[in-house]
This record gives structure tokens, sequence and C-alpha cells, in this order.
């Protein structure tokens, strides 16, 4: 996060009236709307052994409201202090709005850079939404930029399918970002699939994508000239690696269907020879 929202954050919590106190777990509620949304693996073990052995050691952020404690920030420091089997951890309670609230959680987890990407765009939109903000006005208060925010929000067009795999998979928001220029959820899968199979770095996916792209244009271009045969059914392929990846594109999908159909690509003395091999009992089951 940059200097002027940590300033942001760090102003906020020093002019709201906060006191730290211990606070008993089943006091605490936690939000149904909240945006963080992955609490496993080792990093949570880990955090729950830390705080066995050493205790929480920056407190959570609650507001008080009749007569109930709100959490505000920490919710995977609550969720580890469970694991360890805490029964009071270390609260900083401030006078704060609903609103208010909602900004210093996600500047705090943004700060912190606890959430995933999905998380952060979830978090965003819920702020625009509660405090009934444009996104200009809500990067104002972030210190971040217009296009931030909206490539953030950008990511909620993904399935919950798609942003579960990125995760998991350890893809990065430029490979989210680059896989939202497929416009077709079906086709958008069979692509994030292929990326993950292949272990694709960034540039590989982009270039993949922006290969798919530019062969649905061509394709599309020549469909729409006039109907003269020749002209309709050539396609000029200007780049050798859209030709070879447009063929890989395809046969994968034919093999997501499960026909397990091989490409092989030979050089030769006159050119490069590619192969489609379809086994025979598919052939004739055809």
């Amino acid at each position: 996060m940059n200097t002027g929202g940590k300033a942001v954050f760090f102003k906020k919590i020093e002019e709201l009236r906060k006191v730290v106190r211990d606070i008993e777990i089943d006091e605490i509620i936690v939000g149904t709307g909240r945006f963080r949304v992955q609490f496993e693996g080792e990093s949570m073990r880990a955090l729950a052994d830390s705080i066995k052995s050493h205790g929480v050691i920056e407190p959570l952020i609650v507001r008080f409201e009749n007569g109930l404690y709100y959490l505000v920030a920490g919710e995977r420091r609550l969720r580890a202090a469970e694991m360890a089997g805490l029964s009071v951890v270390p609260c900083i309670s401030v006078a704060a709005t609903q609103i208010e609230a909602a900004v210093i959680a996600i500047i705090e987890n943004l700060h912190r850079e606890d959430l995933n990407m999905f998380e952060e765009a979830s978090a965003i939109r819920s702020l625009i939404e509660l405090g009934s903000m444009t996104q200009e006005t809500l990067a104002r208060r972030l210190s971040v930029s217009q296009s931030y925010i909206a490539n953030k929000l950008r990511l909620l067009r993904l399935s919950e399918d798609e942003k579960e795999a990125i995760v998991r998979c350890g893809l990065t928001e430029r490979h989210a970002r680059a896989l939202l220029r497929i416009s077709a959820e079906g086709e958008r899968r069979e692509i994030l699939s292929i990326m993950i199979e292949r272990q694709m770095n960034v540039a590989a996916a982009e270039e993949y994508i922006e290969s798919i792209l530019c062969a649905e244009s061509r394709a599309n271009e020549i469909r729409s000239k006039p109907d003269r045969s020749e002209q309709r059914h050539k396609l000029i392929i200007k780049d050798i690696r859209l030709f070879y990846n447009s063929i890989d594109h395809a046969v994968d999908v034919i093999k997501k269907c499960g026909i397990p159909v091989e490409s092989t690509r030979k050089e030769t003395d006159s050119g490069t020879l590619i192969s489609i091999l379809l086994p025979k009992e598919w052939r004739a089951a055809g």
C-alpha cells in the first residue's frame, strides 16, 4: 500500500477514541457481509502456533454499539486465536460509524496485505455500496487512483469457480485481468484450465489469449466480407505463432471433451508439417 494510504489509516486511528482492552472472544460479533473468505492452510496454522506461544501481539479493532462489540479488523487473528485455544483477545475499541468502520477495515487489511485480489475487490465493492460512494470518491479516501479501483472491481466479473481456481493455483492479478478479455464464461474456463495445466507465466498467458482473440477477430473479418469463396475462406496469418497457438487451443478444447487427440509439428526441407492424430476407435465411433 502506498505511503498516502498508510498516512490516512494512522491518522484515522488517531482521530478516533480508542481503548485497548481484553475482550472475550464469544462477545465479539463478526458481521455476515465481510469480505475475507480464505482462512485455511499453513499460514493460519503458523499464526495459531505463534499466538499460542506469544499471544496476540497486534490488537484487533472493534467498535462498541448498543452494548455489543462488532469486529472491524483482525478476523484472521481472531480465528487463529480460537484455534490456539484463547478465550480473550486484546482489542482496540473505536468510536466509529458503520461506514467509518468499513473504511478502517479495508485500509487496515490493505496495509497488512492480508487480502487476496478477490477479497480486496469485494471489500471495495462493499465500501462503494455501503457508503453510496463513487469510484472517484473512494479512490480519494483510500489514496489510490480511480483506475486502481476500476481494475479491482473488474475482477468480480469472474465466476466463483474461476476465482477459486486462480487463488488455489497461485495465479496473479495480471493472469486474471488477461483472462477477463474473454467474454464467454465457458471459453474462459477452458482457457484457464490450459493456463494452469501448462503453468503459464503472465507473458505466456497474455500472448496465448491475444492469439485466440486475434484468430477470432480475423475469422469474423473474413465472414463479414462479400461472398467471394477464396476471400471468404482464406485466412492470412501474419504471425506464425498465432497460427500455432490457434491449433494448440483447438486441440486442447477437443481433449477437454474426452477425445485423446494428439498434435505434432515437424520441420521438413519444404516447411513445417503439422499432424493431428485421432485414434482409430474414435474414428470408427464417429
